[in-house]
């Protein structure tokens, strides 16, 4: 009679030790009910919590639009804007329209616009007897600004002020005169003339930098961005084919910036993408700092949230749904980089985060958890564009 108890004892002490060793932490911490997944560099399993049953992501998704949006454009990828004058420069007036041909640029900013207004000043136009158009992808400060409306308040002076230091620190001559000094005239109707001329190239930031920025912020900008590449389907195909098959069935994707409704994924699959993304980053030379922010280090959703470089990863925060979500990685002592993520539904979003933190600080501290660092200028300005000829 008594082999029973002590058969018992040793059942769940096997069982105990089999279990991942921050279960309880995570149940504790994040909820049973909850997504919860860590994996050591070595691949042994820390923390496994619902981590297959798919739930939604919000901004996590960007981690998979990141990956897809690298695997086909490559991170020295620049975006090209075309200016075109469509008639004869005579005098410092282009005889005809002055047109921005865009080439799917996601941060050309005013900036920018101001980067070109300098140059086209360089090769002598001075006034436009015609209009501004614009034609091709082409989105201005965040949104298609299909009439160029927007982008001619900025070329004429009557706004950009606020843009005008950042790019007199590039280009010191821009301080003469003032924006005011170097506006362009336009015609008041449009005047497409024969033999139109690109005047000049813009070439943003590369595609690296960018990426960072954009999620930094968590800019959902990705959603127009990814159609680049083939929109949802595509980024979705690269997400699966990215993990091992038994995750593939765990990630849907409607909306490469994480706002459809029908996105989701599992924490393992969202964790898993996070190693993919570490992974052809590395064979680049590159590493998750040099597309992804580093808590309260980087601007932008995690600038404020576990302190002193803790975590890499993306946020992800839909509060009508109460979704919210933490993927990423620390770095340990004790487990090498562990991958991580957090896949919270039906909380309030301030308590969804706080339980993300709580657990993450755990994690860290029975790692022995060391900082990331961050490149040196994560973000990249009006300096990392350019401005060339034809």
């Amino acid at each position: 009679m008594r082999r029973v108890p002590v058969l018992v004892w040793i059942l769940a002490a096997a069982v105990a030790r089999a279990a991942p060793p921050l279960d309880a932490t995570a149940e504790r911490l994040v909820g049973a009910d909850q997504g919860v997944w860590a994996r050591a560099e070595d691949g042994t399993v820390l923390a496994s919590v619902a981590a297959d049953r798919p739930v939604h992501p919000a901004s996590v998704t960007k981690i998979a639009t990141t990956l897809a949006l690298l695997a086909r454009l490559g991170p020295a990828h620049r975006f090209e804007t075309r200016v075109v004058g469509a008639g004869r420069l005579d005098g410092g007036t282009l005889r005809g329209d002055l047109v921005f041909e865009g080439g799917g640029d996601p941060m050309f900013l005013r900036e920018n616009a101001l980067l070109v207004l300098l140059a086209l000043r360089d090769r002598g136009v001075r006034a436009v007897e015609g209009t501004l158009r614009t034609r091709g992808p082409f989105l201005f400060d965040w949104r298609p600004d299909p009439d160029a409306r927007r982008l001619r308040r900025v070329l004429e002076g009557r706004e950009g002020a606020e843009a005008w230091a950042a790019v007199a620190a590039v280009r010191p001559a821009a301080s003469d005169g003032g924006l005011p000094g170097h506006a362009l005239r336009f015609g008041p109707r449009p005047r497409a003339a024969a033999g139109a001329t690109v005047l000049l190239v813009h070439r943003s930031a590369p595609l690296v930098g960018i990426l960072k920025a954009l999620n930094c912020w968590s800019n959902d900008v990705f959603h127009v961005f990814a159609e680049r590449i083939g929109g949802a389907a595509t980024v979705q195909a690269a997400a699966r084919a990215a993990v091992p098959p038994e995750l593939a069935g765990e990630i849907h994707v409607d909306e490469p910036a994480g706002g459809g409704r029908n996105v989701r994924l599992s924490p393992r699959a969202a964790a898993a993408l996070v190693d993919a993304l570490a992974a052809a980053l590395a064979t680049h030379g590159l590493a998750l700092p040099d597309v992804l922010p580093v808590s309260g280090v980087d601007p932008g959703t995690l600038a404020h949230r576990l302190a002193g470089g803790l975590v890499v990863g993306k946020t992800g925060t839909i509060g009508s749904l109460r979704a919210s979500a933490l993927a990423g990685a620390v770095r340990t002592r004790r487990w090498g980089r562990v991958t991580f993520a957090v896949l919270n539904h039906g909380l309030p979003v301030p308590e969804a985060q706080r339980r993300q933190d709580a657990f993450v600080r755990a994690l860290a501290e029975a790692g022995g958890a060391t900082a990331w660092d961050s490149p040196e200028r994560a973000v990249p300005s009006v300096a990392d564009a350019e401005v060339v000829g034809p």
